[in-house]
Order: C-alpha cells, then sequence, then structure tokens
C-alpha cells in the first residue's frame, strides 16, 4: 500500500467517491432501486430490537463508537505516535480524521436526509441521516490502522491480524447502525466509502513514511573522498520479502547518494562472517546488515579495525545493540540512518572459553602457544584445555539467562517473537544457584552464589530494562552484575531494585566494572554471547577492545 504509486491510491479513492457520489445523488433524487435496499434495514431493525441481549450490545457498540470515543482514540493513537518520533504519521492519522469528520458533517447539512422512522424510540436520534457518521469515522480509523501496520509492524501474522481486526470493527459499528434503525443501509454503505476514500486521499498528498533525519542537519565532513560504494548483508529469513526489502534500500540508496548495493546472503553455514570479508575485500565504503543480534555480531567481529563503518537495520527478536545505539526499529527510519547517520567509534568484546563450538575452533594463540582446533599445543602430543576465540557486542552470561536462551522454542518465536523469551524465563527462573569465581582486571579471584552472571557491554535490555545502568559502549569498561535471588518470590523485589536504577550492592545484586574480566564456574553451566547459546561450559575470560568497531548512529 505504501509503495504503490501515487496513481494507484488515487485511482481507489475516486472509485470511492464515485460510488460515495452515486448514492448521494440516489438519495437526493429517491431512485427506486435505493429505497428498495433501505427498506431491507425496518427488518434488521425490527429483529434486533426483538433480542434484549443484542440489543444491549449494540447500545454499548454505539455509545463506545460516537463522536466523543473517536476523537479519544484518535488522540491516543496520534499521541503514541508523536512520542515514538512518527511525528509524520501522527499527523496524517489526525488529517484523515479531522477530514473525515468536516465532510460526513458537511454532507449531512447538504442532503439534510431524515433519520429512518423506525429507529428506537427510547433514545431518539434527530440529527441528520446521510452519511453515517459512525460509519465514516470508523471506516477512516480502520484505514489509518492498516496503514501503520502495514508500515510499522514487521511480522506477517501480527499484521494481517491487527488490519483484520480493524476491518471487523469498521464492519460491526455498521451493522450496529443498521440493526438500531439509526441509520438506512445506504448511509452506512456511503460513510464506509467516504472514510476509505479520505484514507487513500491522505496517502497519496501526505505519506506518514518519515523523512531523512539528515534533512535538517549540516553535512558531515568528510576526512576522506568516497566512491560511495555500498554493500548489504542480509539475513534473508528475517524480512518478510526479500525483493521488497532490496526495493526500498536501492532506492533509498540512490536518494541518499550512494552506488546500487552488492548484495551478501548469509547462509545456514555462514552467519555473516564471509559474507563481511567479501564486502570489506570488494572495497565497500559502508556495509549495511540486516539482521538479528547474531548476525549483527558476526558482521560487527569481522569488520572491526577495518575503518568500514557497519549500518544496523535491526530485524531480530532482541535487537539489544540498536536499542542502545538509538536506532530505531522501524526499517526505513533505520535504513536512513545507515545512509545519512554519523560514525561513531564503540567497543567490541574479545572472549576466550572453554569449548566454545566447533564454530570458533579455528587456530588461536593461547598464553603464548599455538593451538589447534583439537585443543592440543602444535608439536605437544598431552591434551591441554581447549580455549577458542569468541567476541560478543553486547552481553555476555552465564547461568539464567543464557538458560533462558536455550529454552527458546524457535518455531514459537517465529510466531510470537519476544514472547517466546517470556515463556522460556517463566520456566528458567528457578535455575540452580551456582558457586563462581570472578576476577577484575587481573586481581584476585572473589567467591560468589549466583544464578546468572552478566557482563555487558551496554546497560539496557530490552524494554528499557536497565540491568547495567552505568554501562556505556565506548567507555572501555565492562560491567559485570550477579544475581543471586535466593528463592522464588525474591525476583520480584531484585526486579525493583534494578528499576529504580539504585547503586546499593549485596549478595542479592553485586555489580563490578573492569577491562577485563574472567569468570569461573564449579560445574558446568549454560552459557551465551549476544542471546546466542556457546554451549555450557565454566569459563569465560573477556577483555574489552577500545573504540574497535565504527557503527552509523543518528546525528
Amino acid at each position: 500500500m505504501l509503495d504503490r504509486p501515487r496513481t494507484a491510491r488515487l485511482g481507489w479513492a475516486l472509485v470511492c467517491l464515485l460510488g460515495f457520489g452515486l448514492l448521494a445523488v440516489s438519495v437526493q433524487q429517491g431512485w427506486g432501486w435505493l429505497v428498495d435496499l433501505d427498506d431491507r434495514g425496518r427488518s434488521a431493525r425490527t429483529w434486533a430490537i426483538d433480542d434484549r441481549g443484542l440489543r444491549g450490545f449494540l447500545l454499548v457498540v454505539e455509545d463506545g463508537f460516537a463522536t466523543v470515543g473517536m476523537t479519544i482514540y484518535t488522540c491516543v493513537l496520534a499521541a503514541a505516535l508523536w512520542l515514538k518520533n512518527h511525528r509524520r504519521a501522527a499527523v496524517y492519522v489526525v488529517g484523515v480524521m479531522l477530514v473525515t469528520s468536516l465532510l460526513t458533517t458537511a454532507t449531512k447539512l447538504l442532503l439534510a436526509r431524515s433519520r429512518p422512522e423506525w429507529q428506537d424510540l427510547q433514545e431518539l436520534l434527530d440529527s441528520k441521516s446521510f452519511p453515517s457518521g459512525h460509519a465514516s469515522s470508523t471506516a477512516a480509523f480502520a484505514g489509518v490502522v492498516i496503514v501503520l501496520a502495514t508500515m510499522l509492524v514487521r511480522r506477517g501474522t501480527i499484521r494481517r491480524l491487527l488490519s483484520g481486526a480493524a476491518v471487523l470493527l469498521a464492519v460491526v459499528v455498521a451493522l450496529d447502525r443498521v440493526l438500531l434503525g439509526r441509520h438506512y443501509p445506504s448511509d452506512v454503505l456511503a460513510g464506509a466509502l467516504l472514510g476509505t476514500a479520505v484514507v487513500l486521499v491522505g496517502l497519496a498528498v501526505y505519506s506518514p513514511l518519515p523523512r531523512s533525519h539528515a534533512l535538517g542537519s549540516e553535512p558531515l565532513p568528510q576526512a576522506l573522498p568516497s566512491a560511495k560504494r555500498l554493500a548489504v548483508v542480509l539475513n534473508p529469513i528475517k524480512v518478510e520479502d526479500v525483493d521488497v526489502f532490496k526495493t526500498i534500500v536501492t532506492a533509498m540508496a540512490r536518494e541518499a547518494g550512494w552506488q546500487d548495493p552488492t548484495w551478501h546472503l548469509t547462509t545456514p553455514e555462514d552467519s555473516g562472517t564471509g559474507q563481511a570479508e567479501e564486502a570489506s575485500v570488494a572495497g565497500a565504503d559502508l556495509v549495511i546488515v540486516c539482521g538479528g543480534d547474531g548476525t549483527v555480531r558476526e558482521v560487527c567481529a569481522e569488520l572491526a579495525g577495518t575503518g568500514i563503518p557497519v549500518g544496523i537495520i535491526p530485524a531480530g527478536t532482541g535487537n539489544l545493540l540498536a536499542r542502545n545505539l538509538d536506532i530505531p526499529l522501524y526499517i526505513r527510519a533505520a535504513i536512513d540512518i545507515a545512509l545519512t547517520g554519523q560514525d561513531r567509534a564503540i567497543d567490541m568484546v574479545a572472549v576466550r572459553g572453554d569449548r566454545l563450538g566447533d564454530e570458533h575452533a579455528a587456530d588461536v594463540e593461547v598464553d603464548g602457544a599455538r593451538v589447534d582446533g583439537e585443543g592440543t599445543p602444535d608439536g605437544d602430543t598431552d591434551a591441554a584445555p581447549e580455549q577458542f576465540e569468541s567476541h560478543f557486542m553486547v552481553m555476555a552470561g552465564m547461568g539464567f539467562d543464557a538458560a533462558i536462551m536455550e529454552g527458546v522454542n524457535e518455531d514459537i518465536k517465529k510466531k510470537v517473537g519476544w514472547l517466546a523469551y517470556v515463556w522460556s524465563a517463566l520456566k528458567s527462573l528457578m535455575f540452580p544457584v551456582t558457586r563462581v569465581e570472578i576476577s577484575i582486571d587481573g586481581a584476585d579471584y572473589t567467591k560468589h552464589r549466583a544464578r546468572t552472571v552478566l557482563v555487558g557491554n551496554v546497560g539496557y535490555l530490552q524494554a528499557g530494562m536497565p540491568l547495567l545502568p552505568d554501562a556505556s559502549i565506548d567507555d572501555g569498561l565492562l560491567d559485570v552484575v550477579v544475581l543471586y535471588p535466593r528463592r522464588f518470590l525474591s525476583w520480584i523485589p531484585l526486579a525493583l531494585r534494578v528499576l529504580a536504577k539504585g547503586s546499593r550492592t549485596d549478595d542479592t545484586i553485586n555489580r563490578m566494572t573492569g577491562r577485563t574480566v574472567s569468570i569461573r564456574a564449579a560445574v558446568d553451566v549454560p552459557r551465551q554471547l549476544d542471546g546466542d547459546s556457546i554451549g555450557p561450559g565454566r569459563e569465560l575470560h573477556m577483555e574489552c577492545v577500545h573504540g574497535r568497531l565504527l557503527v552509523r548512529v543518528p546525528r
């Protein structure tokens, strides 16, 4: 709908207006076919009034979607959009609803059609009948909801549910007017056509899509000339329609002065590392990555230290790096920032640990010895502990939080998104207490009891949960929090303390900060890096690499 040509929107709007005009002329002239249609409302009204339960429901619908109710719903929706920085969408909603109301009122006064003689006499309405104000306003409201769902909701299932609910609401209100005898069927049909036409004309003359955030900013200085070569690393399962996504990115890139992008799609065998390397070798001046936290992590790690900035289009469930960099989750706005934003140097974290997984089993140097993929130093036949290199951008964890990641059902996650993590968290709340030892900046290990230990490069989780409120992604330091709720109900005061951002520490919440962090557990526990489970183990050794990566952020 939003990407169709303006002529297509105007064409459908014209069809609706022609239908509305035909009904208006028929009402004024009293044409027979319209009289036959409207007389059907008499029997429908009798049936509804005879059913007391149905009549009560219809009266509730009437009151709930009258002028006052629709004004409240419009203001709430517009205010929510405005606070979320969807300013043009908020203006669009208010404009559509206001124009619909004015046109409805003007037409009522112009045609001055009386209400049906068979309407409910207990609550008689004496205002004009054509068109139905209830029908026009709910049709317009349903239309803007469908537009906003198309614009803002990424999951097709949820988008279709919202759109279907909006249409169902408009149908229920339309039937309400006929069944109560408030309007002729033609009044309701005309109102629906008018509201729909205003929605479509509004889309043609004023786009609710946000404009580039760089339009009101001074041009950024360029230290070196750029050929504006653009590469996009895309996880194809994270977007609903790959071709549509490519079209949007290409169009916005051209508008921002970039060359048409080269495309690098991830695979189950390579979640971003190889694609980022291809883009770097090909001489990309900017690499945009679209995917979840795992894809973003692999691309960022590969491009760290190259000087090539990374633009992030969050398309996963958590999107924690994007959230902490104030990158919007709305795809078009994220693309705009990736193309026109400013570069910011952020930290990344190098990780060592036991049994990190086969994907990290490349030869690495550990404690001065060359270790092969089997964990054995070159030239030494004795077994050595496996120590493989990895990395993260957002957060690492051992214990409860990693158990959540392990327990997520992928099929449920695809259908309901982040709610799958809520269900997994409820199942894992009483993860066993583990004895851990923690060393900060090479100091002596301290002993702790914990259900989970989190090491963060950023401070906020989903829904703005300030788990590590003092963490900053470019301060060269790691923030550690040790959580130890003793009982099931202890999670409640713990959550309140986290939300309050209190600085007090004790056995329940303990905090530490340093450039390097080493954690040792007494037994194997689940572990995760940026939301990806890396398997159970007993150790993680982390070092913050200051200012290693350039990312695009809002100006």
